[in-house]
């Protein structure tokens, strides 16, 4: 059971930055995908950044290239993956969270991410920009 834990959301001002963290236990397969979902207040839950197990950074929204990178560290029994976010706007304001999937499939939802076929997800951790 891969479970998730992410911190370091909270409040910005427009332009500004922020750093997301996940730290994830449990993984049983070296196929794995990290991803960041979000959630804005009446939307639905959209894919921002997916990383494969080997780092090839496989899936980024149109919304945030050139602005926001995920990255990850495969540690022993762990794997940290981190959303850094620059260039904040308002419309970045949202519900973030950490999801995860492993197995065969992984590389494929890893590159066409959807979050019915992520199986673990994290608590979440708002993100708010004022303008």
């Amino acid at each position: 059971q891969v479970q998730l834990v992410e911190s370091g959301g909270g409040s910005v001002q427009a332009g500004g930055s922020l750093r997301l963290s996940c730290a994830a236990s449990g993984y049983t397969m070296n196929n794995n995908c990290m991803a960041w979902f979000r959630q804005a207040p009446g939307k639905g839950r959209e894919a921002v950044a997916t990383i494969y197990t080997d780092g090839e950074r496989l899936y980024g929204a149109d919304s945030v290239k050139g602005r926001f990178t995920i990255s990850r560290d495969n540690a022993e029994n762990m794997v940290y993956s981190y959303l850094q976010m620059n260039s904040l706007k308002s419309e970045d304001t949202a519900m973030y969270h950490c999801a995860a999937l492993e197995g065969p499939r992984a590389y494929f939802h890893c590159t066409y991410p959807r979050d019915q076929y992520f199986t673990y997800w994290g608590q979440g951790t708002q993100v708010t920009v004022s303008s």
